[in-house]
């Protein structure tokens, strides 16, 4: 099959990693792509977010099957474009993919098929909002409505720094358009946890958890960035926690939006908070999660290819998916300053070096003068599988060594409270 993926960052290369190992794959795409993503895939230049081109190449070039990984345009409607011009493609329409576009519409959800949440209001008015943190107090946390790039979380410890976010994102226009609508909730408390899932509108299939680290600095300080680093399994994800968000989260949020008349097909992103009343929704997103991809797909035995094609299909249920023992980390390697303002077109150095048992996933970069240069805020993301947590996170560490670049940042301390 001629395959194409969308979109071009580190995710973006975990998937097409993973797909150019099928041999139902023939010719790999990738829209934009970047310069990691080029020495496995064909890189089309062709923004993510713009529909009818990529549409109309996917059909010149007899695409027989799209991927499309990334948040915006599948809240765009790219799905159903594609599926419009008679091409299959992998990841939820635009009525279902809201589940991620709009946090006001995925609480409103769980508030009426009583799927366990923060309590939250949502507002559209600045003073409402503002007199609303002053009856609560904090620690709180406030949301924009849309989409924001992962940033749009703000867990304020203060009532001033929450009443700051609002004017911030309501007023000041931080977010654009995703936040003129403010979702405001309780900070709920316990380990965070990450369960990604296959969905065929029907089935859901849980991968293996996984634990993302958001902040910019060790011991989660700092500002809340796309993620630098995550690994899988969870510890804290034990089996009968696992089989109570099976019961109480994952299958009544998949019927909730047949429900709702939004079948959702594709991978479906639970993030969990794992309270002392029981696990309750963080967050959902309508496709994987980066960089909770790279070591995922890093522990994944089965052709991703086929899981793809069931999800489309409806077969999920038929279909056994495989998954190495152990654990998997990925390390991130970030531009200075990241994830504020940060320099690019910086020389990477050491690739060639990195052990033949690691897998580097390039997330912004590209090729100048036959040498790979930074070209974002996140750049790679240098993963590794181990027998355990401990040794998966030794071995992303390890790996990492002779990776550098001027002004190259990373955290120090992934997985490390479990290592310890």
């Amino acid at each position: 099959m001629n395959v194409l993926v969308v979109g071009g960052g580190g995710r973006e290369h975990a998937i097409c990693w993973k797909l150019a190992q099928s041999p139902k794959v023939s010719t790999l795409y990738c829209a934009p792509g970047n310069a990691g993503i080029a020495q496995l895939a064909q890189c089309v230049d062709i923004a993510a977010t713009d529909v009818e081109a990529m549409v109309i190449w996917a059909r010149e070039h007899a695409i027989d099957f799209v991927v499309v990984a990334p948040d915006d345009p599948l809240a765009l409607g790219m799905v159903d474009a594609m599926e419009a011009a008679g091409l299959r493609a992998f990841g939820p329409r635009k009525n279902a993919a809201i589940i991620e576009a709009s946090k006001a519409f995925s609480k409103e959800l769980m508030a009426k098929y009583h799927i366990p949440t923060a309590k939250y209001r949502t507002f559209t008015d600045e003073a409402q909002a503002l007199d609303y943190i002053d009856a609560q107090g904090a620690p709180i946390v406030v949301k924009a409505d849309g989409l924001a790039l992962g940033k749009g979380v703000i867990v304020a410890a203060t009532v001033e720094e929450a009443k700051q976010a609002v004017r911030d994102m309501m007023e000041g226009g931080r977010f654009g358009a995703s936040g003129s609508t403010v979702v405001i909730e309780e900070c709920m408390t316990g380990p965070e946890v990450t369960v990604l899932a296959f969905a065929d509108g029907k089935t859901v299939k849980p991968m293996i958890s996984s634990q993302d680290h958001k902040r910019a600095f060790d011991g989660n300080l700092g500002p809340n960035t796309g993620g630098m680093g995550a690994f899988c399994p969870s510890p804290n994800y034990t089996p009968d926690i696992a089989q109570r968000c099976m019961e109480e989260i994952f299958r009544p949020t998949m019927a909730a939006m047949q429900a709702e008349g939004r079948p959702f097909k594709g991978v479906i992103y639970f993030g969990l908070m794992l309270t002392e009343e029981g696990p309750k929704v963080v967050e959902y997103n309508a496709r994987f999660g980066d960089p909770e991809t790279q070591p995922l797909l890093s522990m994944l035995e089965t052709d991703l290819m086929e899981i793809f094609q069931a999800c489309v299909d409806g077969t999920l249920d038929e279909l056994e998916i495989r998954w190495k023992e152990g654990a998997a980390c990925c390390l991130v390697l970030a531009s200075g300053g990241y994830p504020l303002s940060y320099e690019k077109g910086h020389v990477i150095y050491g690739l060639e070096e990195v052990p033949q048992w690691a897998t580097v996933f390039h997330a912004g970069t590209r090729k100048k003068d036959g040498a790979f240069v930074t070209a974002g805020g996140r750049v790679l993301g240098v993963t590794a599988v181990g027998t355990d947590l401990k040794d998966a996170v030794a071995k992303a560490y390890e790996a990492a060594k002779p990776i550098h670049w001027k002004d190259m940042h990373y955290r120090r301390d992934i997985g490390q409270v479990w290592v310890d």
